[in-house]
This record gives C-alpha cells, sequence and structure tokens, in this order.
C-alpha cells in the first residue's frame, strides 16, 4: 500500500466512516465527530481492535493501543489519525 498522503479530516472522516459502516453494520447516520465509540455506536474492546487494523490498513502506520485507549469519539479518533499521519 501506498504510503498515505496528508487527508484533510473531511477525508480522513469519510474514510473512517466507511470502515464503521463496512465492519460494524453502522447507519452512516449515526457517525459524527461527537459520537462516543462505545456508547453511542456500541463499541467493544474487541470492536476496538478491529478498527485500529483497518485504520493501520488505511494509514499504513500502526496507532499504539495506548494511544486508542484515550479515543472516545469519532472526532478523538481522528485527532489520532491527524498526529500520526502528519507527525
Amino acid at each position: 500500500m501506498m504510503e498515505a498522503e496528508m487527508k484533510t479530516r473531511e477525508e480522513m472522516f469519510g474514510q473512517l466512516q466507511a470502515i464503521l459502516v463496512e465492519n460494524f453494520e453502522l447507519e452512516p447516520g449515526q457517525i459524527s465527530e461527537g459520537a462516543d465509540l462505545y456508547e453511542d455506536l456500541d463499541i467493544d474492546s474487541i470492536d476496538a481492535v478491529d478498527l485500529m487494523i483497518g485504520l493501520k490498513d488505511l494509514t499504513g502506520k500502526k496507532i499504539e493501543p495506548e494511544d486508542f485507549k484515550k479515543v472516545r469519539t469519532i472526532g478523538d479518533v481522528l485527532d489520532a489519525l491527524d498526529q500520526l499521519l502528519n507527525a
């Protein structure tokens, strides 16, 4: 896979939304920056690992588990991706 070039937040949101819809059977309308992964989207710890793998495939970079533990909302995921891609 090609190295991920700088992506806008909107592009990352779209790709994240696609991963969530495809892998977790969520409706696109449920997914917003303020949506809580665990409470609003009913993602459990095993799902979170699957999401991390999906994001690694998307970015070509590994998200450290301790960084992902701080993530609560879709906006937090986007912030983590932004830091990863623009580090």
